[in-house]
């Protein structure tokens, strides 16, 4: 998690001013506020997280205890391979996540029935994608969210219309899905080639090959 520091700074002549830090990892963030209150001159710190929320150092110290103990830094990849001869399709996600110090990487798939393209397999696997989500406490949280389905990631940030019934009927469960789990998404298009991870679980899961992991990274596989 990353937090901007906001507070005014007054100099020896008491001429006052405003400033506003970059983005700060959560593991250096406190050392920072001191080292600006030991200069003597800050009033009125702040600090913003990536969702926008303002906290007090107060409130920013209990968020940073919790922080250690549950999972945070969410990046979710998620894919779909379809099969139009028999209408079957796979569904691959993966999640990295970091826990305290340790970073985890969890991944699973899933096999569907009765899908009648490609497109609505890939709404249907980021669904799914959201669904597993839910087994994490992430209310209020920020979750990175990549595919390589740019249509239906760039319609769920609102810069692309779509105009298939079938599909916005997807859209709508996604968003309410969303909404109900209350934590912020951001929908990062990426190629195919960036997303091979979750297209490999696809393509298992066709093959009723079914994988439900959860790996500490690092560790040997």
């Amino acid at each position: 998690m990353k937090f901007k520091i906001k507070w005014d700074y007054y100099n020896k002549n008491k001429t006052e001013t405003n400033f506003i830090s970059e983005w700060i990892k959560d593991d250096v963030l406190l050392e920072i506020a001191e080292d600006l209150e030991k200069t003597g001159r800050v009033k009125n710190m702040s600090f913003e997280d990536e969702t926008g929320i303002s906290w007090t150092k107060k409130e920013v110290k209990k968020v940073l205890q919790r922080l250690e103990q549950e999972p945070d830094e969410f990046l979710l990849y998620f894919d779909a391979s379809y099969n139009k001869e028999t209408d079957e399709t796979g569904i691959g996600v993966v999640l990295y996540y970091k826990q305290g110090a340790q970073q985890y990487r969890e991944r699973w798939n899933e096999r569907v029935e009765g899908l009648k393209s490609n497109n609505e397999a890939e709404y249907c696997a980021l669904h799914y994608a959201v669904k597993r989500l839910g087994e994490f406490p992430i209310a209020g949280k920020k979750v990175i969210i990549k595919g390589d389905s740019q249509g239906l990631l760039m319609q769920l940030r609102g810069e692309w219309p779509c105009y298939e019934e079938n599909l916005n009927r997807w859209l709508d469960r996604i968003e309410r899905l969303v909404k109900k789990l209350n934590f912020h998404p951001m929908y990062e298009p990426i190629n195919r080639n960036d997303n091979k991870e979750a297209d490999k679980l696809a393509r298992q899961a066709l093959k009723q090959v079914m994988i439900e992991s959860k790996q500490k990274l690092g560790d040997e596989e």
